[in-house]
């Protein structure tokens, strides 16, 4: 399956990144008794662990240290991806979003018991900057030394993700 890829640019505030998004539509198919297991469970195949349950924070924000995915296993959200200026996007239960490093990501609307569950590529650990004044530089050179994963989150190493970033490095 190969996922819409967006590219967003930098606003000045939010870096975003060379690499464009990639959403997967439907992509995983959700068990009926524990959706959120079924999200982790891919996932984890993938080795994108340290997974979380949550949602998406209602403000800009972006990491510098690690790429993230996020699954939604329950309901649906309208997420703005790209910083103020980005694009929305409405995703529901069986998409999944894997957003670069720098790449600004917020909710803007999401239907009630919204479920999403979150990953990184080998565990990497994960900050989160919301595009304030002083955040770069140093974001800038985190952002640079965050390396393309080994393996696809959601179809693993034979998965479109590497060969998609990999024609823009």
């Amino acid at each position: 399956m190969q996922p819409e890829s967006i590219i967003f640019q930098d606003d000045g505030l939010i870096p975003n990144s060379r690499y464009p998004v990639l959403l997967f539509r439907g992509a995983v198919e959700l068990e009926s008794n524990d959706p959120a297991s079924s999200m982790e469970s891919r996932f984890a195949a993938n080795h994108w662990i340290d997974s979380w349950r949550n949602g998406i924070y209602s403000f800009h924000h972006y990491h510098s240290t690690s790429h993230e995915v996020l699954g939604i296993y329950q309901g649906s959200v309208t997420a703005r991806l790209g910083g103020e200026n980005g694009q929305d996007f409405v995703l529901r239960a069986g998409d999944v979003v894997v957003i670069p490093a720098g790449v600004g990501h917020k909710n803007l609307q999401s239907t009630p018991h919204l479920g999403v569950v979150g990953a990184y590529p080998a565990g990497r650990e994960c900050d989160l900057l919301r595009g304030r004044p002083g955040e770069r530089p140093q974001a800038d050179r985190n952002i640079a030394e965050v390396p393309i994963p080994e393996s696809d989150p959601v179809y693993g190493v034979h998965g479109p993700l590497k060969e998609i970033w990999i024609k823009r490095r």
